[in-house]
């Protein structure tokens, strides 16, 4: 897989991520980048922002890194504290809003996220470029059926709580504890069966003209309310 961009390079380089090889543009002046590469031993080559362009089809900022696909989590790692914060995404297509909760998971030290293997993006380099790296510092976890994973959870002593315009006011609930928060799909939000079998439904109250947010802002606002109470 092609990683790429400064700042999610500089996050790789810093870990023990192993890197196979690095594409640098011929113009690249970054001197703590290309010290990190020299200094790690890292196989490079130098290449016409054009053929750079050619392997990656985004804004790499003159930098490309050649790295091994992403390793998702166990349900178990992420499960077994006390209080585990827990973000469930019920079927995200875009992966800018996918990178983008993923950024404010890690943030808020969330414990980690839960996906469904089918009709959701999965950890891809846009993923990981709007992420800013951070999905080096997160636990993803894919599950065959979000259902079944809900109710395991619930027998785990977790709570759930979905998202929804039609719910209760996001402030009012209590998060503490063992909590999932469920984001739904950009367009058609929780699938009936997941919303079914949430305990909670948090609604965010709009008063201008748009009735919804985007879902890694509404998503981030639930986050930090939980991590408000928990303080």
């Amino acid at each position: 897989m092609y990683i790429y961009g400064k700042n999610v390079a500089l996050e790789y380089l810093n870990s023990n991520k192993k890197i196979e090889k690095a594409f640098i543009q011929n113009n690249f002046n970054d001197k703590e980048l290309l010290s990190k590469i020299k200094n790690k031993n890292i196989s490079y080559q130098v290449l016409s922002k054009i053929d750079m362009d050619k392997k990656v089809n985004s804004l790499h900022q003159g930098i490309i890194l050649k790295v091994e696909d992403y390793e998702y989590a166990q349900i178990d790692e992420i499960i077994n504290k006390e209080d585990s914060l827990i973000i469930m995404l019920d079927h995200l297509e875009d992966p800018h809003n996918f990178g983008a909760i993923i950024r404010t998971c890690e943030a808020a030290g969330v414990d980690g996220i839960i996906i469904p293997f089918d009709r959701q993006v999965e950890v891809n380099p846009t993923v990981i470029k709007t992420s800013v790296g951070t999905t080096e510092n997160m636990k993803i976890v894919r599950v065959k059926n979000l259902v079944n994973t809900i109710k395991l959870l619930k027998d785990k002593g977790f709570w759930i709580f979905g998202t929804d315009m039609d719910g209760t006011d996001y402030k009012s609930l209590d998060y503490k504890g063992k909590t999932v928060i469920i984001c739904g799909n950009e367009g058609s939000g929780m699938s009936r069966l997941v919303k079914e079998n949430c305990d909670f439904i948090a609604s965010i109250k709009m008063r201008g003209k748009v009735n919804s947010l985007n879902a890694s802002v509404a998503t981030g606002i639930i986050i930090f309310e939980a991590i408000k109470q928990r303080i």
